[in-house]
Parts: C-alpha cells; structure tokens; sequence
C-alpha cells in the first residue's frame, strides 16, 4: 500500500551528502514494512539488523564505534558483503541498543556516503534524555496512521483518490461521489488507520458485517499490546497512570452533552491525582511514544500562536481513529449508521486533527472564550484560518460569527457532511477534503 513518506524517503536518498535517518512513529503504524520495501525497490541489497530479536548484537558495538570495524563486524553476522554506496542498512527496534544509536554519529561524520535508516517501537521514549544521542548528526521522518486518502489508495478506491489528489479548492464534488466519499470516511472511522486493521477490511470486504468485527478484536489485542509497552518500558506505577490516562480519553469527552471536544480535566483521569503537574511526565510520555494529539486551547488570537498557551490548558485526541472507537466500546454499527449522538462531534473533531497534524504537521490549537469555541485555529504563513467541525449537515455556527466579528480573519472554513459551497468569507467543505484545503 502507498504511502506518502515514500516521496520523503526518496528525497533523502537523492541528498548528498546525507546524515542517517531515524523513522519515528507508534507502534505498528508500518515503520518496519515500508523500509523493508523501500530498501529492496531503491538499493542493490537490503541489510536488516533487529537488536530486539538478537541481543547478541550488542557486542558488535561495545568495544568502540569505529563505523569501518561495525561494518566488518556486521558483515560477519551477515555473512555477506555491505557496498557502503549501493546498499541499505536497515536498524531496527534500535532502542533496544544505545550504543548504536550512538554510532550514528560517527557514520555521519566518517562515512556520509553510507545508507542508514533506523526505526524502533516508542523511540520517542528513548531519544527524551538521551545524553550521548547524536544531536545534528542525524535527520528524521515521521510515519502516521494512514491518512483517509492513503486509505481509500489502500483499499483500491482509485477514482475516489485520483479525484481527492486533484482536486482543487472551490469545487463542487459530484454528488454520487460526494455521498461515496462520505460512505469511505464510515469504514475509515472504524478501521482508522493502521496497517493491519485495513489489511484485515480487504481481507473481508465483501462481508461488511465479518470485516468489522475482525477489525475489532485486532484493534482490543494491539491496544494490550500498548498496554504490555507501558509496563515494559514506564515501571509498574507510571504504566498504571499512563493506561488510566490514556483510557480517560474518550471516557471524559463521552460525558460532554454537546459536540465538540472540552478541555482535559487530570482530574478525572487518574484517582487521586487532580494537578496537571503531577501528570505532565504520564502526558510527556504518551506524547513523546506519539499514542495521543495535543491541542492547545487559546483565548487569545495574534500570531504566533505559540505565545498565547499555557500548558495545561488542552485538548487530547487519540492518535487513530479506529482504536478509538475500540477504547470507547463504540460498535461499528452505530459508526456506519452515524448514529451515536454526541460523541460523533468528538469523533469528527479526532479525525481533523489527526488529518491536520499527518498531511499539514501542524501544531494543534483550538479558541475558546466565553463558553464559545472553534475546534481548530491554523496560522498559514502568518494568516489565521478557524476551522468549525460539524459531524453532521447543521453548519450554523454561533462561534465562528462571534471569532469572526471579533478577528476579522481573511478566511473560514466550516467542515462538514455536506458538498462545498461557499458564503461571503466562509468556505463550506466535506470533512474527507480537510488534506485538500490550505
């Protein structure tokens, strides 16, 4: 299946000279298969190096970081030649292995004609406080959940994605296809967006009614496996604060009796714990092994809007939609049927700020003021855009008036169920087009 950090990957090979190259990612959103596959497509033989599957590599690495003797050493272990200019060295899980982390340095100041990529499960984690990690000696990428397009190309909706790819602004969508698109975003609500759920959708495709509920328990085990990671990697006490974090998501925003996400309350996610500053480490880390998106909620708009957060002052969204639905126990059915009542408004609100933050990699905001708020708040070259969320065909918005009488911005954008039209300064647009519009 396409994905759109191939381009990158591509643009990284064609640098020279280049540093190595480290994918950073959740777990299971496809780091290990698309390097894999862009290793065989792009060089004359792939390498593969896993330090979580044989721990025995660490002695390659432990009596110095001489990158020519690593290369000697590896090709031993291999049993097979290395061409330091035709080939790829693939480390992965290279958390499990600091001292090569450390190497990377070397590699890039002694052999910067070298192939390297590396990946690992929740290698944020890793990197924060890493003192020998190779500042300015190494590049990143970043691999999401698939985005809605990278879906619909996964699943073989071509004229659906060719439509989306060439799609320009101001457009009216044929009908037919408008009301398809919004049938795909359905499936896509429930699969979200990684590898394997839209693997197992194909797989089942044509029993719509087997396909969900197999996507349902892949999507129960990998989230134990999240689970299994706290534990493994937090301790016994931060993996329980981090579960109950993360599990707090959905269950707080399900009691809002209206339709848009509020404000993180840590004091209904962990008991006994009702300060955010004796959850910001638990925050950092979901944040940092990219398991959650922030939002930061403003009163204030100038730009940048970085000058007007305070750090307790968010919103959270879960990094993929489909284990969403999963961590709120939301049946596909309702999803299908779009009957879930005001948790679809959460639901909607997600699913843009995980397209905002994967096709844009944007900063989050949102505005709120005087019990009235706009989901999403964008500065595009020094310009501010609102973004209203609506989930369904109902596209008045008493808060974008008020954002708009007080701000005056050069643009609007209201994303709903609806076809795109236009009023005045406020464009009208399907939530599936938001990869399209800025």
């Amino acid at each position: 299946m396409k994905r759109k950090i191939w381009n990158d990957l591509l643009s990284w090979k064609n640098k020279s000279p280049r540093k190595p190259l480290i994918i950073k990612g959740a777990r299971q959103v496809g780091k290990t298969y698309i390097i894999k596959k862009f290793g065989k497509k792009n060089y004359g033989q792939l390498h593969y190096i896993n330090f979580e599957k044989d721990r025995s590599l660490s002695n390659i690495f432990q009596q110095d970081l001489n990158p020519q003797r690593i290369i000697t050493e590896l090709e031993f272990y291999l049993k097979k030649k290395i061409d330091n200019q035709k080939d790829l060295i693939f480390f992965d899980e290279i958390q499990e292995q600091p001292l090569a982390l450390t190497s990377l340095k070397y590699f890039c100041e002694q052999y910067p004609q070298i192939n390297i990529i590396s990946a690992g499960s929740l290698i944020g984690i890793h990197l924060t406080g890493q003192s020998n990690f190779p500042v300015g000696k190494v590049e990143f990428l970043h691999l999401y959940p698939f985005t809605f397009h990278e879906f619909i190309e996964g699943i073989k909706e071509k004229d659906a994605a060719d439509y989306i790819d060439n799609y320009k602004p101001g457009n009216t969508i044929p009908e037919t296809l408008h009301q398809r698109l919004l049938n795909l975003m359905k499936i896509y609500f429930i699969t979200g967006g990684m590898p394997e759920a839209i693997n197992c959708y194909r797989q089942y495709q044509d029993s719509l009614f087997q396909a969900t509920n197999e996507i349902r328990t892949l999507q129960e085990t990998l989230l134990l496996s999240y689970y299994a990671d706290f534990a493994k990697h937090s301790g016994k006490q931060n993996s329980m604060h981090l579960e109950r974090l993360f599990r707090s998501i959905p269950i707080q925003l399900a009691k809002e009796q209206n339709k848009s996400a509020k404000r993180f309350r840590f004091k209904q996610a962990v008991p006994g714990i009702n300060r955010y500053s004796r959850l910001q480490g638990v925050l950092d880390w979901l944040e940092a092994g990219e398991l959650i998106l922030k939002s930061f909620i403003v009163k204030n708009i100038s730009v940048p809007l970085s000058m007007n957060i305070k750090p307790n002052m968010i919103k959270l969204y879960c990094f993929d939609l489909g284990l969403l639905g999963s961590l709120s126990d939301l049946s596909p059915q309702s999803i299908l049927d779009y009957d879930y009542g005001s948790f679809k408004g959460y639901f909607a609100e997600n699913f843009i700020a995980r397209e905002l933050a994967s096709n844009y990699k944007l900063p989050l905001y949102s505005w709120s003021r005087n019990r009235v708020e706009i989901e999403f708040i964008t500065d595009i070259n020094g310009k501010i855009i609102p973004i209203e969320v609506k989930a369904g065909k109902i596209t008045k918005s008493k808060s974008l008036s008020i954002f708009n009488e007080k701000y005056h911005p050069h643009r609007s954008i209201i994303l709903s169920s609806n076809n795109y039209y236009c009023s005045g300064k406020t464009e009208y647009y399907p939530l599936y087009l938001i990869s399209k519009i800025l």
